[in-house]
């Protein structure tokens, strides 16, 4: 490809990623006013953010898969064509089931978007220059994140609630038309369509995840009698996903896939890393405004550091994974997130120090996920068949996102139960502070886990080629 084609290729999958995260971070700050704008509970909104995060959830491995077998390219522009349609309708919803269902069109398209944007990356970049793309890619993520509330907020203002919605549909046209003119087109071989799409499979995985992800959520970090159900049916879904994909002549997800160490690690470590990033955006506004008594305006502006510094960092990121490797830069950024979240840091993290020890902390974190983001998502995307490019970004866009939900739920009752209090709300400053700091002590945790796996799978890899 030209320079030019690649350049907008890039543009327009960037802004494919700004898009479908800006459509999760852009409702939370506008949950108030839809709730007074609709006379609903602020528990009935909330399905407003949840309907968005299952549907991308439950979906994202499906279409990866299906993008694989319709074309990339082609599906690609049919999700964005249904971003922006579900967000004009749901910026003229007359009720909140109308906006909720609206919601669920919206991320059935953002989880297309998600998928297809990383896998098409491997199309219209150079393998040497794949870090750089997926820092890029991390970069626009972050920037759709850390934007999403300040956006929000100036829209609410200006527009009312249903400006939250309408804003993404002229982008969402400049994208759906940057694709179009400069994406490279779908190779014929690729065009099998629904003949070779494992349904079964498809509607297993899908209603396993759901199970998964509700178990998570319905709680908010109280686990009762239909969670543990839920969960329950989610791993039973799982054994069942399992034996009928080993039965089918093509399946949804190649079970081999998971024997090659780079990408069963890489998807492990992606869950356990988010989980913990999760955490910095659960439980920091409880420490920010109740141990450190900060205003709600100052917390959210503390808030958006880890966001801006994830979008500051991305493009260089990507640059030094190209140049050093991802494996070593992988190693490295999950060292520095162990360094910002562990000893001498956030779980240790003295009152004192106040809102810049958080800042340094968090900093340190956000940058080490940037570092690791960029690395992991390269080493797995560019060591896997062009084929299966599509469902391989699927299946790491689910590991994000089944880190998110996780991290939001068991962190959060992590938090809780440091805290030691019924309810965080009514929680004393140095109560919130031991509560902070057993959660990210679990989070260090995590990232030593998965510095464990880093290693474990390069020394198996290195250990199949020389057999090899």
């Amino acid at each position: 490809m030209k320079s030019q084609s690649i350049s907008g290729a890039l543009l327009s999958l960037s802004l494919s990623m700004l898009l479908s995260s800006l459509g999760t971070s852009i409702a939370n700050v506008g949950l108030p006013t839809l709730a007074d704008a609709f006379s609903a509970s602020f528990q009935a909104v909330q399905w407003v953010v949840l309907a968005y995060l299952l549907a991308v959830t439950a979906l994202i491995v499906s279409v990866g898969r299906f993008g694989d077998l319709l074309g990339r390219r082609r599906l690609l522009l049919m999700g964005i064509a249904l971003f922006s349609g579900a967000s004009v309708l749901c910026g003229l919803a007359p009720s909140l089931d109308w906006l909720i269902a609206a919601r669920v069109l919206q991320g059935a398209g953002a989880a297309i978007m998600m998928a297809l944007s990383m896998a098409l990356v491997g199309e219209a970049v150079a393998k040497d220059r794949m870090g750089s793309a997926m820092g890029l890619l991390g970069t626009m993520s972050a920037i759709g994140t850390s934007l999403g509330p300040t956006l929000g907020g100036w829209l609410i203002a200006h527009t009312g609630c249903q400006g939250l919605f309408l804003v993404n549909g002229p982008l969402g046209v400049l994208a759906l038309l940057l694709s179009y003119r400069f994406l490279p087109g779908d190779r014929g071989e690729r065009r099998a369509g629904w003949a070779s799409f494992d349904v079964r499979g498809t509607l297993l995985l899908v209603s396993t995840l759901l199970a998964y992800a509700l178990a998570m959520t319905l709680g908010r970090g109280h686990f009762g009698a239909l969670d543990a159900a839920l969960l329950l049916a989610a791993v039973f879904g799982l054994g069942l996903f399992v034996v009928v994909e080993r039965s089918v002549d093509s399946p949804l997800i190649q079970l081999s896939v998971f024997s090659h160490p780079r990408l069963s690690g890489g998807f492990a470590m992606s869950a356990l890393v988010t989980t913990v990033v999760m955490a910095s955006m659960v439980v920091g506004p409880f420490y920010l405004g109740g141990a450190l008594g900060l205003p709600m305006a100052s917390v959210g502006l503390v808030m958006s550091a880890g966001p801006l510094v994830a979008a500051l960092v991305g493009i260089p990121a990507g640059r030094w994974v190209d140049r050093f490797g991802a494996e070593r830069s992988s190693n490295l950024g999950l060292m520095v997130m162990l360094i910002g979240s562990g000893s001498g840091s956030l779980c240790l993290l003295p009152m004192q120090l106040g809102v810049i020890g958080y800042l340094a902390s968090l900093s340190a974190m956000t940058a080490g996920y940037a570092l690791f983001q960029a690395a992991n998502n390269t080493a797995v995307m560019s060591g896997i068949e062009a084929q299966q490019r599509g469902v391989i970004a699927g299946l790491l866009g689910l590991s994000r996102n089944l880190g998110l939900i996780t991290g939001a739920s068991a962190m959060g009752a992590v938090f809780a139960f440091g805290s030691a209090a019924g309810d965080v709300l009514q929680a004393q400053p140095q109560a919130l502070a031991q509560g902070m700091r057993l959660t990210f002590a679990v989070a260090a945790g995590l990232i030593v886990i998965a510095l464990i796996i880093d290693r474990i799978s390069r020394n198996v890899s290195r250990r199949s080629l020389a057999s090899y």
